[in-house]
Order: C-alpha cells, then sequence, then structure tokens
C-alpha cells in the first residue's frame, strides 16, 4: 500500500507541483502577517489563577503604559536643568496619546507661586517623590504615560516622545521600551541564523551531491515546508513572542534532515535498475525512520504543552504542527521535484565522499578497541550532566533560573545600559500589587481608612520594601503640603476629621482613582515596591505582607497579591518543571517507537545514549560557564531531543537491514554507508543554522544557538563513537 502510495506520488508529479504553487504564496503572505509580542502577558497561559487573578485586578485598575524619562544634572534644581525638563514635558505632552508628569506638576499645583528653593524643600522634604524615582540627587524624571492599544501605538508613540526629546540627553526606561525591543528581537532574530544557513546549505548541497537541480529541489521544499509550517501558526492564532520566532528554524533544520535523508538514499542508485523503480524504493526504503522520527519529534515538541509558560506551550504545538508539515513536504513536494527537476543520481554525477568512506571505514575498528573507554566517556559525561543541573543535596547547588528582565537584553544596548543604571542609582524596577476587596462598599469609611493606613506604615516599614502608595497617599501628600508632615494622626477622631471630605476629594483628585474603585468602593489597591525580585524574594514580600495585614486586616475583607512581578516569578518557577515534564515525555515518546521498530530491549536504551551524552555535556558547560536556565534554553533538551534521534532512528534501521546473522562490524558499516553520510552532512547544516543565532542581540537566543549547535556536534560524535562503543560492549563478536 505503501509502495502503491509513493508511485502515485511520482506519477502525478505535476498535479503535487500545482497544488504547492497555489498554496506556499498564500502561506507567504499569512506568515508575514504574524504579529510579534513581547510582552510578559505572553507569557503567562490564560487559564494559570494568578493570571486570572491579576488580568480581573487590572480591569478594575487599569496600569497605563509608562515611560520614565531621566534627565541628569550636576544639580536638577538648577534654573537651567528645570528649564530643560519642563521644554521637554510640554513637548511630550503633545504628542498624541502621551500624557505627561513630573514632580514639579505635583509641587506646582500644591504651591502654585512658591520660587524655586520652596518647590525644592517641598519635593525633597518627602521620601515619596524619591521612592518612585521622580526626583534624586543628581536627576529628575518625567513619567510619560501611554494611552495606547497594541504594539503599532505603542511604537507610534514611542517614536513621537524621541521626535519631541530630539538630541536632549536623557535616560530611557520603563515596560514600553522593553516590551518594543523585545518585539523587535522576537522578529529579526533569527534572520542572521536564516543566512548562514542558507549559505551553508548550498555550499555543502553542492560540493556533496555536484548538482544545481538537487539544490533547487531541497531549497524549494524547504522553503514551502517553513512556509506552511509557519503560516499554520498564524491560522491557529499565534503570535511571535520571544521564544516561537525559533519555530521557522526548528522546521527547517527537521525538514532539511528529511530531505537529505531521503536524497542521499535516492543518489545511491544501483546498477541495472530502473531510475522510476529505484526512486520508489529509495523513498519506501526511508519511510519507515523518517515517518517515525517525524513522529517522535512532532510528539516530543508538543510535550511542551505541559508548560505554564506561553511561548514555550506555543512553542511545542506550533513546532509540532510544522514538523507534520515538514513530513508531508519531504514525501509529496520534494519527490515531484526530483522527478521534474531529473536530479541526477550517482550513476550521471558520482557524490564527493572520499573523506567520509575512509573515516567510516576505520571507525568500527577504532570503537572496539577504546569500547570500554568511549563508554566511560559516555555515561561520565551524561552523570556529570545530571548533576550540573539538578545538583546534589547539601553539596551542589542546582542550575539557577534566571527571570531578571536585564538577563534578556544586550549588555550592549542603550536599553541596557539605561535600565541598569536606574536600577543602580533610584531601585528595582520590582512592582507587587496588593488588591483588597472590602465588604458593602466601605472604601472612604475613616475606621476603614485607617485600617489601611496602618497596613500602609507596616508595609514601608518592612524589610526590602523601597516604597509603597495606597489608598490614603494623596491624603498623606495633601496632609504634607499642608505643613502637618506626610503621616496621617492616629488619634480616630482626629483621623475621622482629616478624612471627612474624602469623597469630594476622589471626584477632585484623579489620584485617588489609581487606589479605590470610586464606583462601587468595594476594592483597593496598594503598589509596593521591592528589591529582590527573584521567587526568594517575592516569597519573602508575600510574607511580609501577610504579616503586616495581620495586625491591621479590615474585618470581612479580602485581600490577594497580583501584578506583573508575580507572573515574573511564576515563570521562573516552571521553568525547571517545563525541562523536567517534557523532556520525560519526550523519552517515553522516543523509546515507544523504538520499542515498535525494533525488538531488542538493549538497543531501545543505547539508541538514547548519544542524545543524552549530548544534551548532558551541554548543560555541565553551561553550568561550567555560569549559565543559568531561562525561557530559551530550556527547550534545548526537547529541541535536540526531538531532532538529534532522528539520526539513531536511521542508524538502527539500516543497521537491521542485514538481518540478524550478520556481524556486528558489518552492520556498523553498511548503517554508516548508508546512513553515515546523511546523518554528518545533515547535523553540519543544522548545527551552523542555530550557530547563526550567536550574532543575535537577544541573550537568550544567542545562548540557544550556541548550546544546540553545541549539542549537535556532541550528538554527532556520540553516534559515531559511543554509540558504536556501546553495540561491541554488548554484542559478543569481534570487528
Amino acid at each position: 500500500m505503501i509502495t502503491r502510495a509513493l508511485a502515485a506520488v511520482l506519477r502525478h508529479h505535476r498535479a503535487i507541483l500545482v497544488v504547492y504553487a497555489l498554496a506556499v504564496p498564500a502561506a507567504i503572505w499569512q506568515a508575514m502577517h504574524i504579529p510579534a509580542e513581547g510582552a510578559i502577558d505572553r507569557l503567562i497561559v490564560p487559564g494559570d489563577p494568578d493570571y486570572a487573578a491579576t488580568r480581573a485586578f487590572q480591569r478594575i485598575f487599569p496600569e497605563s503604559s509608562l515611560a520614565l524619562l531621566v534627565f541628569e544634572a550636576p544639580d536638577p534644581w538648577a534654573p537651567e536643568a528645570i528649564a530643560r525638563v519642563d521644554r521637554a514635558e510640554h513637548a511630550i505632552a503633545r504628542v498624541p496619546q502621551v500624557t505627561a508628569f513630573s514632580v514639579l506638576d505635583a509641587v506646582r499645583h500644591a504651591r502654585p507661586d512658591a520660587t524655586v528653593p520652596e518647590l525644592r524643600a517641598l519635593a525633597t522634604g518627602t521620601t515619596l517623590f524619591a521612592h518612585q524615582g521622580l526626583v534624586g540627587d543628581r536627576f529628575m524624571t518625567v513619567i510619560a504615560s501611554l494611552d495606547v492599544h497594541g504594539s503599532d501605538q505603542r511604537d507610534a508613540a514611542l517614536a513621537g516622545i524621541d521626535r519631541a526629546l530630539g538630541d536632549v540627553p536623557v535616560r530611557r526606561t520603563g515596560e514600553p521600551y522593553v516590551a518594543a525591543w523585545l518585539e523587535h528581537q522576537a522578529s529579526s532574530s533569527t534572520s542572521r541564523s536564516f543566512a548562514v544557513f542558507g549559505v551553508l546549505l548550498v555550499a555543502i548541497t553542492v560540493v556533496l551531491y555536484r548538482s544545481a537541480r538537487a539544490l533547487i529541489a531541497i531549497v524549494i521544499a524547504l522553503g514551502s515546508a517553513v512556509a506552511l509550517g509557519v503560516a499554520a501558526g498564524g491560522v491557529l492564532g499565534l503570535s511571535f513572542t520571544i521564544v516561537s520566532a525559533l519555530v521557522p528554524l526548528t522546521i527547517m533544520v527537521t525538514t532539511l534532515a528529511a530531505l537529505t535523508y531521503l536524497h542521499s538514499r535516492f543518489v545511491d542508485q544501483p546498477d541495472g535498475v530502473e531510475l522510476a523503480a529505484h526512486h520508489v524504493a529509495a523513498l519506501r526504503n526511508k519511510f519507515l525512520p523518517v515517518t517515525a522520527s517525524a513522529v517522535a519529534a512532532a510528539v516530543g515538541f508538543a510535550a511542551l504543552a505541559v508548560s505554564a509558560i506561553r511561548p514555550i506551550r506555543e512553542l511545542g504545538i506550533w513546532a509540532a504542527i510544522g514538523l507534520v508539515i515538514g513530513w508531508l513536504v519531504a514525501y509529496t513536494l520534494f519527490p515531484a521535484l526530483q522527478r521534474a527537476l531529473r536530479t541526477p543520481t550517482a550513476r550521471r554525477v558520482a557524490v564527493r565522499s572520499a573523506t567520509y568512506d575512509r573515516i567510516a571505514a576505520r571507525l568500527p575498528g577504532f570503537t572496539y578497541r577504546h569500547r570500554r573507554a568511549l563508554v566511560a566517556i559516555g555515561l561520565a559525561g551524561c552523570a556529570a550532566g545530571a548533576v550540573a543541573i539538578t545538583g546534589i543535596p547539601g553539596v551542589v547547588r542546582p542550575m539557577p533560573v534566571e527571570i531578571d528582565t536585564l538577563a534578556n537584553i544586550d549588555p550592549d544596548t542603550a536599553l541596557y545600559r539605561d535600565l541598569r543604571w536606574f536600577r543602580d542609582h533610584v531601585t528595582d524596577l520590582n512592582v507587587a500589587r496588593v488588591w483588597i476587596h472590602l465588604p458593602d462598599g466601605t472604601a472612604t469609611d475613616p475606621e476603614v481608612l485607617r485600617a489601611l493606613d496602618g497596613f500602609h506604615t507596616a508595609l514601608e516599614a518592612a524589610r526590602d520594601v523601597t516604597g509603597v502608595t495606597g489608598p490614603t497617599t494623596p491624603l498623606r501628600m495633601r496632609s504634607y503640603f499642608a505643613g502637618r508632615g506626610e503621616h496621617l494622626p492616629a488619634d480616630p477622631s482626629a483621623f475621622a476629621a482629616a478624612t471627612a471630605d474624602v469623597e469630594q476629594l476622589m471626584l477632585a483628585e484623579p489620584a485617588f482613582r489609581a487606589f479605590v474603585d470610586v464606583d462601587r468602593l468595594s476594592d483597593v489597591q496598594l503598589t509596593v515596591l521591592f528589591r529582590n525580585g527573584d521567587a526568594a524574594g517575592y516569597a519573602a514580600l508575600e510574607r511580609r505582607i501577610a504579616a503586616a495585614w495581620r495586625g491591621h486586616a479590615v474585618p470581612g475583607a479580602t485581600l490577594r497579591v497580583v501584578g506583573e512581578s508575580l507572573l515574573q516569578v511564576k515563570i521562573g518557577a516552571s521553568l525547571v518543571p517545563t525541562l523536567a515534564e517534557s523532556f520525560a515525555i519526550t523519552c517515553g515518546v522516543i523509546l515507544v517507537v523504538f520499542v515498535v521498530i525494533f525488538r531488542s530491549g538493549i538497543e531501545r536504551v543505547l539508541a538514547m545514549l548519544p542524545s543524552l551524552f549530548a544534551l548532558a555535556v551541554t548543560f555541565l558547560g553551561l553550568r561550567l560557564a555560569g549559565g543559568a536556565l531561562d525561557v530559551a534554553t530550556i527547550i534545548i533538551a526537547t529541541t535536540v531531543l526531538g531532532t538529534t534521534e532522528n539520526d539513531q532512528l536511521h542508524f538502527f534501521h539500516h543497521m537491521h537491514e542485514l538481518g540478524g546473522d550478520a556481524g556486528t562490524g558489518a552492520r556498523l558499516r553498511h548503517a554508516l554507508a548508508v546512513s553515515g553520510r546523511a546523518i554528518v552532512f545533515a547535523t553540519l547544516i543544522n548545527a551552523a543554522g542555530f550557530l547563526g543565532l550567536a550574532s543575535s542581540s537577544f541573550p537568550p537566543l544567542r545562548h540557544f544557538g550556541v548550546l544546540t549547535a553545541s549539542a549537535f556536534v556532541l550528538a554527532l560524535i556520540a553516534d559515531l563513537v559511543i554509540l558504536p562503543a556501546a553495540l561491541w560492549i554488548v554484542r559478543p563478536d569481534h570487528p
């Protein structure tokens, strides 16, 4: 049945070419219109409870997108420094969908007729402005609030701000700049890798197969697979995020491996066999390993769907669909192109492989003589890599997890330098939102406000908290500007008197709307700035918030900590489980595939050795270099395992072609002769393609490219030496 289907593909090759000629341009158009998104809300799956709670909170308390523009000066209150800030603020305020605010606005609003020294005394006499990064000893900050929807409006607003500022020296920080930079990297980070990949593909195909027709067939089939696979994500409504930009490259490398295996078998046309019959036989010979490897790789990537990190989950599903499409292209479009272009076999154009043939002839003897040492090296590498990832309790700590925003930004960029300066000189940009739901709309009751103010004060005193703003902040500021100090009275009656006009104040002062739901008066929020934004630091903050709430809780009220910092911590907490779960599922799927195809239990185990060795040594190198797991490097395991298992499937498939009576040496030589060349050349092209990511300005993808390329090369070495050495040990015969 399979043979008849393959013969039908070759007979109807013209119709197949017409179908693809219509489908691929439409796919390219679809792929070009897939949006790129780098915001944190793309990192958590919508069903996550904390994600849902944060979004519910933001519907009550919408958060503006804030860009922080820091103006440095030896004396920020000097007349020329104030004039510069005023000019910049007025210019920014003229940008559509942007409003601007500075500490000057606050103090001038309170004291319209104050002199500059008086304004300075007002601004520096309280810690509130300093904690929010509005003013310091050598800087003043203008906050630009962007009322935008979508990345296009945001980018237009940022461009307008840049034009308004002109050549004025200013440090640019804040979420809009970070999100814009990440989205740009998501859409452009793989372009250099594609260029490197393309150059090597052309060079190796021409050198190996010595045929322009073969090159054209491979390039067209490869481009079609990538276009169709990427377009499938667009049809599903997916977007390019900070890691799913790897989808095109993943589809390319896995499809190229299948095409290389198929064409290498095609060029081996035996004497006395007609080309048409040989073409069908070559496709049929590779059908089982190519199909099995595609299924295993697709299911392996689909295993990433267990992740709670949204881009990784989407990457897995998207790549799995793309791999299935790549397999379909390899067995429909590529044979049709071979037939239509009349690509030559080795009977017409000899394949250049003399160097490989000499090395392959010596490998069985070499691996037999050094079998014990080679296997010991493989097992030691696996053990060391496992320790590098998981650690040893009380001896070696597990590999660290990196979720810091700065780790995702190129240190050579102005954005990185500005973010680092702001963190070093002002405060960390870690923000927790404390959402309190009150019973019966009691937000303006004096006793409720007094409890919330006490809670506010207790939070300010907590360790690692750098600033707190909440419902009583506008009241504190009014008290401060009135000369009564920034703290509200502790006496209940005096507090009630100070807050008697709070409802009228809410109508007059928009600042209250940031902290109180003025429509229902049932929800309030406090914004907490804190240091140490890692998982341990956030957990400590939550404990301090809970302790402060126990001392000042409002009867019947509920409290929940929400916000983007919480989601970022959850991302870090999900990285290691993602690695473990997806890796376990992928290993299980591959073992099942080997169980179905190969009956020998020992071979099922040995088949995993090259991939496990490559991954373990790669993570060991990452650990020794001081690296950490992040949202990109976490998927190395699935990518490498899902790709390199192709080599073992093809290797064992051809070893079994000689039957059980053949010796290990003869079976190794046959496998190396039939599939070895394709394994070597496909691995080199794939490794170079991923190595092209080393030129990316996005650090996670740069690390991913270098580590994945290294793992591919290590897997190739293990395929050629460690795997044969292990086979010599488990089999009693000699070369």
